[in-house]
């Protein structure tokens, strides 16, 4: 895989006139040239369901005259630059139109997809439990014969809701399957999705063995390891002003570099996400973006949408040049680069949540905040995956292990590893017992919602001393003698009801201490008796971060990787390049900032649109201290690619640098 990808979309309406026209091939060539991309992905086919060369499948967009995706390759390969190939998948709007009943069909009557009513502008979603599939199938075969040299398939919208078609219903029924049961049509709708996988992947490789393939379905779900199988690489969609936002592909690249597939993040030059023409992001926001897909271990892509012209936006193309000119300087000391992180978050999504339907899983995304914020390098990891690389696990808030997944829990604790748990994590699902000795007793969930903590002093947020809420219950537990406490619960006068409320919001504490604990710190477990990251993803509280970081650090002891006075907005991780012994840290600094909001504007264009985070500056950090934890003596400290070595001192198992201010990214190999 390349580091400097486009992914160009061409979705386009037959409406439109003179497809193409304005292609020209030396212009094309020089335009990547200058944007130094050596890999843009080209159309087969797109949503609206026309092909861009000739077909005996699909149907020709009727107003291409010629062969566009060939002589986009063509182009492409005379100057070594990739091309792989796109294709719809799961919207179709040609074949929607021409088989309504291919379509996906909600539980009350309505379709599905962008589309709902005959009036709706947008694009058709479509059953893989129809003949629509060997319809796809058809289509993919046809362009890998057509197109053999193409460097990859990438096909788009993959995914399989609970579907009321007539298949989905015939089908169903045909297994036993009761349809009016949610757990039999997500089981079904898992079956169909995983026949599509199959035959798609299939359809693929009739020619070529190992012909690379992507099924995008906008997110890389973590602990769904039964798919990857189909395969060759990974792209993880996350465009932070598209609905992403920028903590979303820290976290989810803290998975995908784990499962040993080369991957690329995937950003747009949009202002807000596709198809959005004439919309630019600030070149500062794009720059930062790849720098944090290169910080995370990833090649980079960068999503653009062709003028039906077929020409190339030259503004577009020097956006995107600034941030590819730097990305290659810097590919050296990224590439077969691996995670070196000494914390894991083992969440709820990867323990077969992902199969539940749900769509946000808030404590694996608080604890993942949480560590961001505070510098740590993470990964977030699944059952099937080793602890041995890890000093600190963190099972958040709702991890209830299995028998099997408990004793390896067990066994990781007991060779000294250090286990962090909260809320009901680390608790048997079935009788609510806790699975490991968390040196207390538990009498179960509070009665008080919320309710406060004053916290031991070792564990207290900076600036406060006094009882501070917690925004939720917390678990009933008193620790044993010889045991350490997180601090004292204070519990409110009354639960807010209309029979007896006091002020806006929540209770005030009683002044007396309720009796119970916060929270348990006991040989290598710390508990805390509240879904802490949750409540952080919730409320984004700085009291609360404060409480969990300063517990985490005192809990890790000499095992806390990065210790460094720069602000929250900084980001730290550490990968490692075996081959060349060496060690790179990564550190990006901005400022993200909320602009926009619900605003009707003439024609409502952007009525009920949220806010969005928005780079526009790059300020440099301030001067700070780096302190990073190594395993091994460092002979030296270069900020690359610059090439200027650091003084540096090495003591304790730490190397300690004063770094002078930097702006958005910079890169130190430790050479060992």
């Amino acid at each position: 895989m390349r580091f400097r990808q486009v992914h160009l979309d061409f979705h386009t309406s037959p409406a439109i006139p003179e497809i193409g026209a304005k292609f020209d091939k030396k212009e094309w060539q020089e335009t990547l040239q200058r944007a130094a991309v050596d890999s843009i992905t080209c159309f087969s086919s797109c949503h609206h369901g026309w092909s861009y060369h000739p077909t005996q499948v699909g149907k020709m967009h009727p107003h291409l005259n010629f062969n566009l995706l060939r002589a986009q390759m063509d182009a492409c390969h005379e100057i070594n630059v990739k091309v792989p190939v796109y294709l719809t998948g799961g919207v179709n709007n040609v074949a929607a139109e021409a088989h309504p009943e291919w379509r996906e069909i909600n539980k009350d009557g309505t379709y599905s997809g962008w589309a709902r009513s005959p009036l709706q502008p947008g694009f058709r979603l479509l059953c893989f439990n129809t003949p629509y599939l060997d319809y796809l199938c058809a289509m993919i075969r046809e362009t890998v014969t057509l197109f053999p040299d193409a460097d990859g398939i990438f096909i788009d919208i993959i995914g399989q809701r609970q579907c009321f078609c007539e298949h989905c219903m015939h089908d169903m029924l045909e297994q036993g399957l009761d349809p009016e049961r949610e757990e039999d049509r997500i089981r079904f709708s898992r079956q169909t999705l995983l026949k599509y996988y199959r035959r798609a992947t299939e359809a693929a490789r009739i020619h070529r063995a190992d012909m690379p393939i992507f099924h995008n379905s906008g997110n890389v779900t973590k602990g769904d390891t039964e798919i990857l199988k189909y395969f060759s690489h990974l792209e993880l969609e996350s465009l932070p002003t598209g609905g992403w936002g920028y903590d979303h592909y820290p976290m989810s690249a803290a998975y995908c570099r784990k499962l040993d597939k080369e991957f690329l993040g995937m950003t747009g030059k949009f202002h807000t996400t596709w198809g959005e023409f004439g919309g630019f992001k600030h070149p500062n926001a794009l720059r930062y973006e790849c720098a944090a897909m290169l910080a995370n271990g990833s090649k980079c892509s960068i999503g653009d949408q062709l003028h039906p012209s077929g020409q190339l936006d030259r503004s577009t193309y020097e956006l995107i040049g600034t941030a590819y000119r730097e990305v290659a300087e810097k590919e050296p000391w990224c590439e077969h680069s691996v995670s070196a992180a000494k914390i894991a978050v083992l969440g709820q999504e990867a323990l077969g949540e992902h199969n539940s339907g749900k769509r946000e899983f808030p404590g694996d995304i608080g604890a993942s905040r949480v560590l961001l914020e505070l510098h740590q390098p993470f990964d977030y990891i699944d059952a099937e995956m080793s602890f041995e690389p890890y000093r600190m696990l963190i099972l958040p808030d709702s991890v209830h292990p299995g028998p099997e997944l408990a004793e390896r829990l067990r066994k990781f604790v007991s060779a000294g590893g250090k286990l962090v748990l909260s809320g009901t994590s680390g608790m048997d699902s079935e009788n609510g017992r806790f699975l490991f000795d968390i040196g207390a007793d538990d009498f179960g969930m509070s009665e008080y919602n919320p309710d406060y903590i004053q916290c031991e002093p070792d564990f207290a947020p900076s600036f406060v001393s006094t009882p501070f809420v917690m925004y939720a219950a917390s678990r009933r537990i008193k620790v044993r003698d010889g045991v350490r406490s997180l601090g004292k619960i204070f519990d409110p006068y009354f639960n807010r009801t209309y029979r007896h409320f006091s002020s806006h919001q929540h209770t005030p504490y009683r002044p007396e201490a309720s009796g119970y604990d916060a929270g348990t710190l006991h040989g290598n477990i710390l508990y805390f008796a509240h879904p802490v990251f949750t409540l952080y993803r919730a409320y984004g509280a700085v009291a609360v971060k404060e409480y969990i970081g300063r517990t985490l650090r005192q809990f890790a002891g000499a095992d806390w990787q990065v210790e460094t006075d720069l602000p929250s907005q900084g980001r730290v991780t550490m990968m490692h390049q075996e081959a060349e012994n060496r060690t790179i840290v990564h550190l990006l600094y901005a400022n993200t900032i909320l602009r926009g909001g619900v605003c009707e504007v003439s024609g409502g264009n952007l009525a009920g649109r949220a806010a969005m985070e928005v780079i526009e500056d790059l300020n440099p950090s301030p001067a700070f201290h780096l302190s990073v934890a190594v395993d091994r003596p460092v002979r030296s400290v270069t900020l690359v690619p610059e090439g200027k070595k650091l003084a540096f001192r090495q003591e304790n198992g730490r190397i300690e640098l004063d770094m002078e201010p930097f702006c958005c990214h910079q890169m130190l190999a430790l050479q060992y």
